[in-house]
């Protein structure tokens, strides 16, 4: 049973945004480009989900584990990042349900943030491109902090800026990143069915509800 927050952050990426699309293409480009085979859309959603030099480092040994040549990831992170910039937003769009669910919780009086591991260069024209950025009062991105999810610095943060206890703060995510920042923050987590867990059901990491849909929170806040 989940206690009515005064304030919920959210997660971006396989939370609000499916962004695989830009990352994949930026992906297989920049494999081509230092000599290396496309991996494909499928295996760009199993290693999004822990910021983009994670998702370079997969990309480059083609494994969710492990780490790259050293010279081999220094020629290639800025071939990324050149080519994400450029394509933070064309080929991303908002999950179903998404822009609804935003729009009932402002009319809720809720107060939103925003929580990702993207940096911030990519995440306020994410946000902006699709429409959705002046739905959160605060966006803290993968570079705000010294720490990043699973790491419960954001959270905190976004509860001080709100000046909000973490018991009365909700979570909004899609991976057992999420989950477990938001266990350490002491904040209740609710967690999207369809997003980027490297394949795992988010059930397993037992979040405080599951919803298929953004707008399926009314239920669980008018329930409170």
């Amino acid at each position: 049973m989940l206690k009515k927050p005064t304030m919920i952050v959210m997660d971006i990426d396989g939370t609000l945004v499916d962004s695989v699309p830009d990352l994949a293409y930026c992906t297989d480009v920049m494999l081509n480009q230092v000599g290396l085979p496309s991996r494909g859309e499928e295996k760009v959603r199993q290693w999004v989900g822990n910021g983009v030099e994670r998702l370079i480092k997969r990309a480059l040994i083609d494994d969710l584990e492990g780490e790259p040549d050293k010279d081999l990831y220094q020629k290639a992170e800025p071939i990324f990042l050149d080519l994400y910039q450029e394509n933070t937003s064309k080929r991303s769009h908002l999950y179903p349900g998404v822009k609804e669910g935003l729009i009932w919780l402002k009319s809720q009086g809720y107060r939103l943030g925003s929580i990702t591991n993207k940096a911030a260069q990519f995440t306020h024209p994410l946000l902006q491109d699709l429409g959705i950025k002046d739905y959160f009062e605060i966006v803290i991105s993968g570079d705000t902090l010294p720490q990043k999810k699973p790491h419960p610095a954001q959270l905190l943060h976004a509860a001080q800026f709100f000046n909000t206890a973490p018991e009365n703060s909700l979570m909004v995510g899609d991976s057992i990143s999420d989950v477990k920042a938001a266990r350490a923050a002491g904040f209740q987590i609710v967690c999207l069915s369809y997003g980027y867990n490297h394949g795992q059901d988010i059930r397993d990491s037992r979040p405080d509800a599951v919803i298929d849909s953004l707008v399926e929170i009314q239920n669980l806040l008018h329930a409170t």
